[in-house]
């Protein structure tokens, strides 16, 4: 039986890596890829090589920027007394698409997954915590899977236990958005709901 060469073969587990790329999206970009001119090629390696040399971690809500401080984060207009708790920071791109939130964010990096080995300690809910001081609503938008639950869960409960922040309203997403659904991949109008549709916990 002919093989693949073995570049071809090299690239293609490198694509199936990616998530959401299984073998057979993988051979079909890799040969895609095969046939697009090189300065295609030249300018994809390019961009990747970019955003990995040029792409820094915010240092106050841990979003993605080019600089030290993201956009929202340096923008006086922004209510820093109301949190947006998001996973990933790609959440965030699709909660601003929507418009009219005015607060900050908080990307946690992931949610709580005991099967994956992720506890609290491994996202960033103890940045979080240093960050509540003066804060008067913290909307929880963690995905509505069971781990994003668990992990709202926890969040809800640091803060109850906790004199320091009793004043603070918790509220969590969820009208408009089915479980197991996911930020990212919501159409404005579903998430705009979401938001609007925010409860008390």
């Amino acid at each position: 039986m002919a093989r693949l060469p073995g570049v071809i073969e090299k690239l293609i587990n490198s694509l199936e890596r990616l998530p959401g790329i299984g073998p057979k999206s993988a051979s079909r970009i890799a040969f895609y890829l095969l046939g697009t001119p090189s300065e295609f090629i030249e300018g994809l390696a390019e961009n990747l090589r970019a955003v990995k040399s040029r792409i820094k971690i915010c240092r106050q809500c841990f979003g993605v920027s080019e600089t030290e401080l993201c956009e929202i984060c340096g923008d006086s207009q922004r209510d820093r007394k109301q949190i947006c708790v998001v996973e990933r920071a790609i959440d965030v791109v699709a909660l601003e698409k929507i418009g009219g939130y005015q607060g900050v964010y908080h990307v946690l990096g992931g949610v709580i997954n005991p099967l994956e080995h992720v506890g609290p300690e491994e996202i960033r809910i103890a940045e979080l915590v240093e960050r509540l001081d003066g804060v008067w609503e913290l909307i929880l938008a963690m995905n509505p899977t069971m781990e994003g639950e668990a992990t709202a869960l926890y969040i809800k409960n640091q803060i109850v236990k906790s004199k320091k922040f009793k004043s603070i309203k918790l509220t969590r997403i969820g009208s408009g958005l089915p479980i197991g659904a996911d930020l990212e991949f919501a159409d404005s109008a579903t998430l705009n709901r979401a938001m609007e549709g925010r409860k008390e916990i």
